[in-house]
């Protein structure tokens, strides 16, 4: 990856948050809770999915730069979704996004080029780079403000 496409994503991923709180500008309990289609995520629980991806992108991200190699295990995003209570309030999620997603914007910042050229194995797809970290979390967020978007829809 070169250092203009690196830029390029890193801004992406920074704006993340913007797009979803854009998303959400004025959202009703009723958007929040309405689903596109059945089996489709609501859009509080794309706010908690959020969170909790963050944090854990947030370390996998952290343990690629600081450890060798390290083993990044994958995990079940359904079952973060039925076993964490996504049907509470989203403030706090929607804070532990943010402020996840600032500080790890602060790292990518500072990185060497050594720190981008860094990997590990993931348990679910194996050799997994910091650079491909990058290309799958910048544009995260921002599908998910699509999400957002098509599921308060569904409640109009």
């Amino acid at each position: 990856m070169d250092a203009q496409t690196r830029r390029t994503l890193i801004a992406q991923y920074k704006d993340g948050y913007r797009a979803v709180s854009e998303a959400l500008q004025g959202v009703s309990e009723r958007e929040l809770d309405a689903r596109p289609a059945p089996g489709k995520w609501s859009a509080r629980e794309i706010v908690h999915h959020l969170a909790d991806s963050e944090m854990t992108s947030a370390i996998r991200l952290r343990r690629l730069v600081a450890e060798e190699r390290p083993q990044i295990q994958g995990y079940d995003q359904d079952e973060f979704a039925r076993r964490l209570y996504y049907d509470r309030a989203i403030h706090a999620s929607l804070e532990a996004f943010r402020f996840a997603r600032e500080t790890t914007g602060q790292i990518l910042e500072k990185m060497t080029e050594a720190q981008w050229l860094r990997e590990g194995t993931h348990s679910e797809s194996g050799r997994y780079t910091v650079q491909q970290w990058l290309e799958i979390y910048a544009q995260h967020a921002h599908n998910h403000a699509e999400q957002i978007r098509r599921a308060r829809a569904a409640a109009r």
